[in-house]
């Protein structure tokens, strides 16, 4: 219940109006972390640890890498929502996710991917649906039934959408500032997930998918599906 609170909070919080920033969701991370480095560099007994200090700061700023994309894809063409590697494709006859059948697409993040992730293809949110759970490893098929998530559910021009955002066992935090009638387009930033995780993305049944088994994605370049 604690975590659906905090959740609910930042949504409220966050002005949907201005575009969602992984540089500063993480400035409370390694900023201090950086200044640590900067302050140990003062006091010769204990500056030779500055460097790995400030190294340490460098990895965590990385990790919260959120550097421009050019979103390029055609009007009819559906991009990833996030970086990582495509470990599931499946078509599914019901899901507590989508409406009606639905082809799933599921992305795992390793903690070297960017973690922001980007609306597939333009549309409003009609629902943001949290569930808590276990914090098991991402790559496992069975953290899509058991592990936090959060799902966007989005209505589109070529039916409904579902980006679903899942902890996995070093994430343990979900950012989604993005509320029921926030309209997103195309490649738009709208959350993250922090320290290694899960994205799938639910497409209406019969979507042409463009990519295959571990195939290395990244959000708002890649194209994942194509309608006709």
């Amino acid at each position: 219940l604690r975590r659906y609170e905090i959740c609910q909070f930042e949504r409220k919080a966050v002005d949907v109006n201005k575009p969602f920033s992984g540089w500063k969701e993480g400035f409370p991370f390694y900023a201090p972390v950086l200044a640590a480095a900067v302050l140990l560099g003062f006091f010769p007994v204990i500056g030779w640890f500055a460097p790995v200090v400030a190294l340490l700061g460098v990895c965590m700023a990385l990790f919260f890498r959120d550097f421009p994309r050019t979103i390029s894809a055609a009007d009819h063409e559906v991009v990833s929502p996030a970086d990582g590697t495509v470990v599931a494709i499946e078509d599914l006859d019901e899901s507590p996710h989508y409406d009606g059948p639905t082809r799933r697409v599921s992305i795992f993040l390793s903690v070297f991917n960017a973690h922001l992730n980007r609306a597939p293809y333009p549309g409003t949110v009609t629902a943001v649906k949290y569930a808590p759970g276990a914090f098991k490893d991402a790559r496992l098929p069975e953290t899509s039934q058991v592990n936090e998530s959060n799902a966007v559910w989005m209505d589109t021009t070529r039916g409904p959408m579902t980006i679903r955002q899942i902890s996995g066992a070093v994430a343990r935090r979900i950012v989604c500032p993005v509320g029921v009638g926030t309209t997103l387009t195309k490649g738009e930033k709208f959350g993250m997930i922090r320290f290694g995780s899960r994205t799938e993305l639910y497409l209406p049944a019969g979507t042409e998918v463009t990519v295959t088994l571990n195939q290395s994605v990244y959000a708002g370049t890649t194209v994942m599906a194509r309608f006709q």
